[in-house]
């Protein structure tokens, strides 16, 4: 028992060793990042493509109660489903998406539904084909669009029966960013 009682803190040392060498590494990465100025840019990225989605959401709520209008693209004509996306990523972000909803899905980048974040697109199959609906999530379950003739934009749950039976995906708007010009040696 003895002998057991002297390996045990040599084997919690080798341990704590073992554990403390990629920190040194990480911190050597994270000091070279710092240097060439990769963590400022990442977090100005990070920062503007957060404000793009939070400014995408407040606008789209901004719309609630614009009457459905099939084929319709503008708050003073009415929406309808990808209409409304459409001019949402235009007047917020500047970015021009294609204008119907499959052609929407196959411009984004698939996500798992659990990596939603607010400003993702969702999809639904209502008219029995594949990326036939499209909204945009605003978080906490919850998306906003434009839903069908006689109905107005509004916000429901995806956790209802009707949504979680016609989910057909998620997908990510991928915001380009201005391209950062390369420091010079």
């Amino acid at each position: 028992m003895s002998r057991w009682l002297c390996i045990v803190p040599v084997l919690a040392l080798a341990v704590a060793t073992a554990q403390a060498a990629p920190t040194a590494a990480e911190d050597d990465l994270q000091r070279f990042m710092a240097e060439k100025g990769v963590l400022n840019r990442l977090d100005d990225v990070r920062e503007r493509i957060t404000d793009a989605t939070s400014e995408l959401v407040v606008t789209a709520m901004g719309f609630l109660g614009v009457p459905y209008r099939r084929g319709g693209n503008s708050a003073e004509t009415g929406f309808d489903c990808s209409g409304f996306v459409k001019a949402m990523y235009e007047q917020t972000v500047g970015l021009v998406l294609p204008r119907k909803a499959d052609e929407q899905a196959a411009a984004t980048q698939v996500i798992d539904k659990q990596d939603l974040r607010p400003g993702d697109l969702v999809f639904f199959n209502t008219m029995r084909r594949a990326f036939s609906h499209v909204g945009i999530y605003v978080g906490d379950g919850k998306f906003i669009h434009s839903p069908r003739p006689g109905a107005e934009v509004r916000v429901e749950s995806m956790g209802g029966s009707y949504w979680q039976r016609r989910f057909d995906g998620a997908r990510r708007v991928l915001v380009s960013q201005p391209s950062v010009p390369a420091e010079q040696p």
